[in-house]
């Protein structure tokens, strides 16, 4: 799998993650700030020897074109600013039913600058595009930042939830093909 771009934006490169970007992913997943958020046990990355299995584990989650755990190259500086991810979801047996999920993962020096919007506007776009009738995202509740985002994209609040990430309970949002 190559690094060709999966989408664009107008400030960044959706792609695949490499291991030349092994430092940055570190260097985003080992904070407790951002791993806080983040699936149904958050745990911050402990040693940069993780991180390379855990590329390769997005790089295979990536195969289908339709999906993906992307790094986000910003154009200006060539800087991975996170991740951008559009992945079926689980369901309780951890099989799936088709339902996909749209989310974000930036490093703090990333927050603030509306990057978490325009990648997910146009990994929404994306996976209307591929045929997707509805998209799904899960905030852990307290993250205000990520419900704000949820909001800035038009997607519908659907109240908390237990469905998905082993009985995790979540925020969720819904967004529907225009």
């Amino acid at each position: 799998m190559s690094a060709t771009p999966s989408f664009t934006t107008e400030r960044l490169t959706a792609r695949l993650w490499q291991h030349a970007d092994a430092e940055r992913a570190f260097d985003t997943y080992a904070r407790w700030e951002v791993a806080r958020w983040l699936g149904a046990a958050p745990r911050a990355l402990e040693s940069p020897a993780e991180v390379p299995a855990m590329i390769d584990r997005w790089r295979q989650r990536s195969a289908d074109p339709r999906y993906g755990i992307w790094a986000l190259e910003r154009k200006d500086t060539g800087v991975v600013a996170g991740s951008v991810i559009l992945i079926p979801l689980p369901d309780e047996d951890g099989t799936g039913n088709g339902e996909i999920e749209v989310g974000w993962h930036l490093h703090p020096d990333s927050w603030g600058h509306g990057f978490a919007t325009e990648a997910a506007t146009a990994a929404l776009a994306k996976g209307f595009a591929d045929g997707l009738a509805e998209i799904h995202a899960m905030v852990r509740p307290g993250n205000d930042r990520s419900a704000a985002v949820c909001r800035r994209l038009g997607m519908t609040p659907q109240g908390r939830t237990t469905r998905w990430y082993g009985g995790t309970e979540f925020d969720a949002f819904l967004a529907t093909r225009p």
